[in-house]
């Protein structure tokens, strides 16, 4: 039986989103993770930020982790940041995030809206949490799913 990213996106893409994530993560000391999974009861951030102590995204050294949750058959998704970003970012930091995100799944593409929204909050995340020479890769950038 295929898994879940397997039905969702092509190898091909999946790569695509793996790579976006290594790259974003070269300008930042930010953790960005993605994560799938078909059903989603009751609101995505709040099963985002249970995911998120979940994957251990929580045991980050600056607090910069960024998790981004797509509940796929509820067509749902959200974005939980760490305390260590949202202490210094402004309240609807990741809604510009979100909207660029939103804006590609609406058309059916999903790996486009992925990659803008790993993009995108790459480059944020750079503003607040540069990369410096002793930045290490603290979580696996592959797609998690449950």
């Amino acid at each position: 039986m295929a898994s879940l990213v397997e039905e969702f996106l092509t190898a091909e893409e999946e790569q695509e989103i793996v790579e976006a994530i290594r790259l974003a993560e070269l300008k930042t000391s930010g953790e960005i993770r993605v994560h799938l999974e078909r059903t989603c009861k009751g609101e995505a951030l709040e099963r985002a930020k249970v995911l998120f102590h979940q994957l251990k995204m929580d045991n980050t050294k600056a607090e910069n982790g960024v998790l981004i949750y797509v509940a796929v058959d509820a067509k749902k998704f959200a974005i939980c940041g760490d305390r260590g970003i949202n202490n210094v970012v402004p309240s609807d930091f990741w809604q510009s995030t979100k909207d660029l995100m939103q804006a590609a799944f609406k058309q059916g593409h999903f790996k486009n809206g992925l990659v803008n929204g790993i993009e995108s909050a790459g480059k944020q995340l750079a503003e607040f949490f540069p990369w410096d020479e002793d930045d290490i890769n603290e979580l696996s950038d592959q797609i998690s799913t449950s």
